[in-house]
């Protein structure tokens, strides 16, 4: 099969992307129960946006002709089980320049709201109390980013305006950058003590998993606040509840673990949590930022050229 005769498979109808290259045959595939053609005829398959792990992994084991996957998430982690399933040389690529600007605004609410007391105003919107008062404010923190990727970069553009006393920046390799250095995930014990905001945006992975447990939120100040945009899981979730009851320290979380919170979870009703339902790329700026990669990685794609964000290799 060459790349002028593959069957590509969207989540989207061909018609509402701009920009496609000719000579693919695209297929329209957004996790319904049945396939749009033969799995073993796709080359190129662009997993659905939301839709799960058992969505996403569904097809795999017959994609017998697939070149690549193409996640719609910055995370790679709901289709990673299905990733023994493929044959070797299989590219995994996921949404590197979609999310960014969505997440980082995100982020700035969550740390704004948080600091400056939203959840109890709308409280007190609603039983029509006049909760006035002094509240802590962005300026002056020092913040620290654990995931300097694309997203983490994007946070503290946004972060830029607001007069942090300092930004540091933690990812799984040390560099230097135009803002900055940026340390290890063996430098967090030294930085922690130090930061005011703690903002998580590292993917789920095996160095990741639980990375925020007793000991990690033990170094954070008493009263600094802990913001999770990365993954629920990142976070031992009865590690946090236990410094939330106490009151030592705050959280505002777009991601939980479990996920969906259930009813009934004591992270729902715990004092000092502000929590969103794992909203943070899903806004009007998502749908064209995926339409514009597809585009161009399809482009690269029936030219023959090397596909971008590309993650991991199957082998």
């Amino acid at each position: 099969m060459t790349a002028t005769t593959a069957d590509v498979w969207l989540p989207y109808p061909a018609e509402e992307i701009d920009g496609l290259p000719e000579g693919l045959n695209y297929l329209f595939w957004d996790g319904e129960p049945d396939y749009p053609g033969d799995p073993a005829d796709c080359a190129y398959y662009v997993v659905p946006y939301l839709k799960g792990a058992e969505v996403a992994v569904r097809p795999l084991a017959s994609m017998s002709a697939v070149q690549v996957v193409q996640t719609l998430s910055a995370g790679i982690d709901h289709v990673e089980p299905g990733l023994a399933l493929l044959h070797p040389g299989v590219r995994l690529c996921n949404a590197k320049g979609v999310h960014e600007a969505s997440t980082a605004e995100l982020t700035l609410a969550l740390i704004l709201a948080s600091l400056r007391g939203f959840p109890g105003f709308v409280h007190g919107q609603d039983k029509e109390e006049w909760r006035s008062g002094f509240y802590p404010s962005l300026a002056d923190k020092s913040v620290l980013i654990v995931g300097y990727g694309s997203i983490g970069s994007a946070i503290e553009d946004r972060l830029a305006p607001f007069e942090c006393a300092r930004v540091a920046r933690v990812a799984r390799s040390a560099r230097t950058t135009a803002r900055g250095p940026v340390q290890t995930l063996d430098d967090l014990p030294a930085l922690l003590p130090e930061a005011d905001v703690v903002i998580l945006s590292t993917p789920l992975n095996p160095s990741t998993q639980g990375l925020v447990g007793a000991d990690f939120l033990a170094a954070m100040p008493d009263g600094a606040l802990l913001v999770n945009v990365a993954r629920g899981p990142v976070v031992d979730t009865k590690a946090l509840l236990t410094e939330l009851e106490s009151g030592r320290l705050r959280a505002a979380l777009d991601v939980t673990d479990p996920e969906p919170l259930p009813a009934g979870h004591p992270l729902w009703h715990a004092p000092n949590v502000l929590i969103t339902p794992h909203v943070g790329g899903s806004t009007s700026a998502f749908e064209p930022r995926a339409k514009r990669l597809l585009a161009a990685q399809l482009t690269r794609f029936a030219a023959g050229e090397p596909v971008r964000n590309v993650v991991t290799t199957t082998g």
